[in-house]
């Protein structure tokens, strides 16, 4: 009898999980992300670099903007820092990067330094961009395209590989 039970509840607990997936295969991949989606405008800001340079998201329309949000004390940004380095060396100026920190009270300049990052780096000293963007998670990238559309969202670390294949 109680084999009979364990069996029944292994049964229905294999069946819940393929019903699941089976469920979750035809919703697209972008509702299940947090904050602004795929497919929006790409809110315009206005952050300060490292230097104290003064930009805005616009002043790039025309452009393709890779924007990424990190903080200093995250490892997986600190990860792929190096790859995303190696993509704007590559990129040129066909893709902007911009890199929202979201931790300025930290020695940022010396994690850029360290790190040997030459991409702007934009403070979030308010937390308004970081709010605006709906952030749960970081590293959380935008793929912004030269409309100001959001054309790709990842959340975590990337390879340079992702960011070639998401900045086409």
């Amino acid at each position: 009898m109680i084999k009979k039970i364990f069996a029944a509840c292994i049964l229905f607990g294999v069946m819940g999980v393929a019903v699941v997936q089976a469920m979750e295969k035809d919703e697209p991949k972008s509702d299940h992300l947090t904050g602004l989606n795929v497919g929006l405008t790409a809110p315009d800001f206005e952050l300060k670099t490292l230097e104290g340079k003064t930009v805005k998201l616009s002043d790039f329309r025309g452009k393709k903007v890779m924007l990424n949000f990190w903080a200093t004390w995250c490892p997986p940004c600190k990860a792929e820092m190096p790859a995303m380095q190696k993509f704007n060396e590559e990129s040129g100026d066909k893709i902007v990067i911009l890199a929202v920190n979201i931790d300025p009270e930290y020695d940022v300049a010396g994690f850029a330094k360290q790190m040997n990052i030459h991409f702007p780096i934009l403070l979030d000293e308010k937390d308004e961009v970081n709010k605006t963007y709906k952030i749960l998670t970081i590293p959380t990238t935008f793929f912004i395209n030269e409309k100001g559309m959001i054309a790709h969202k990842h959340l975590g670390a990337m390879t340079i590989e992702m960011m070639r294949e998401y900045s086409k």
